[in-house]
């Protein structure tokens, strides 16, 4: 593993992005109760005289450790809004560094008493250096990934499941462009309890429109993930994002380790997270290791 010194630019850039939040507004996570069975007595004390005492909290009093419980299912009741910067180091011969900023918007929609639909959608806005001699770096965006998933709105025996379509949609410049519509099925199946999520979310995209000229598209995305939520709301999440391309006989391997914490700015919660990852399997000249910074809206409802 290579440390770049001219990274520091890019990954002190990152860290402003998704950590820039004063310590004095940190420090209001305190007030979150380490143990849920006295978050809900106090919030059965606390409720309006016109509420009934084993009520349900309105949204502004969800705890911080309920937010990160949600934050780890990747098709909860939650609208949340991540702004996901990753930086990878040193791709091909030039030990080339890339910048991404991913903006991930999940918004679940209610259908019917039984079942939500919950959209996520992947935007990324990437910065690449020049990869070879005499090549050129570029910057703009990347092909947009859209997910729906149809899932129950109970888990039963906290055994949560959702299926449906995803799309890939030709959006991105040039250099980071397939220049191919795809399409294909997603699901996603995992068991919460106990402060533990572990589930895998996966994907297949074959591409059905494009540009001749570019290759066609054939990957399969597997994601298994293993997420320790503690009360205080902070987390502790093992996960690969792994991907195969059927056309170049190509892996990409890379485990991920991270910490959350959710905080809260005013009424707003925010959830903060910081995570490194190694390549364990990478096509020659791909990316040796990278780091990651979230900072995620959240919306309950």
């Amino acid at each position: 593993m290579r440390f770049r010194p001219r990274a520091l630019p890019r990954v002190a850039i990152a860290l402003a992005l998704c950590a820039g939040v004063p310590t004095s507004l940190r420090a209001q996570d305190s007030a979150a109760p380490a143990d849920p069975d006295a978050a809900d007595a106090a919030s059965a004390d606390s409720a309006p005289a016109d509420r009934p005492p084993d009520a349900a909290p309105p949204p502004a009093a969800a705890g911080e450790g309920s937010l990160a419980q949600q934050l780890a299912n990747p098709v909860a009741n939650l609208i949340s809004v991540p702004f996901q910067a990753n930086y990878d180091c040193c791709y091909g011969e030039r030990d080339g560094d890339r910048f991404t900023l991913n903006i991930q918007p999940v918004i679940p929609v209610s259908v019917g008493d039984d079942w939500n639909l919950i959209t996520r959608t992947i935007v990324p806005i990437i910065s690449q250096e020049p990869t070879v001699v005499g090549g050129e770096g570029a910057t703009g965006f990347g092909d947009v990934l859209q997910s729906f998933f149809l899932s129950p709105k109970q888990a039963k025996n906290g055994l949560v499941w959702g299926v449906g379509p995803v799309f890939l949609w030709p959006t991105g410049a040039d250099a980071f462009s397939a220049q191919k519509f795809g399409a294909g099925p997603t699901a996603v199946v995992l068991k919460q309890g106990k402060g533990t999520t572990l589930g895998l979310l996966a994907n297949h995209v074959w591409s059905v429109a494009g540009k001749s000229a570019y290759p066609d598209v054939s990957q399969t995305f597997l994601q298994p993930f293993f997420t320790r939520t503690l009360p205080d709301s902070t987390s502790f999440t093992l996960n690969t994002e792994t991907s195969y391309d059927w056309k170049s006989k190509n892996w990409v391997v890379p485990i991920n380790f991270s910490v959350g914490h959710v905080v809260r700015v005013g009424d707003q919660p925010i959830n903060l997270t910081v995570g490194a990852r190694y390549y364990a399997e990478r096509p020659d000249g791909g990316a040796e290791w990278g780091t990651r910074f979230v900072l995620t809206l959240l919306f309950p409802k």
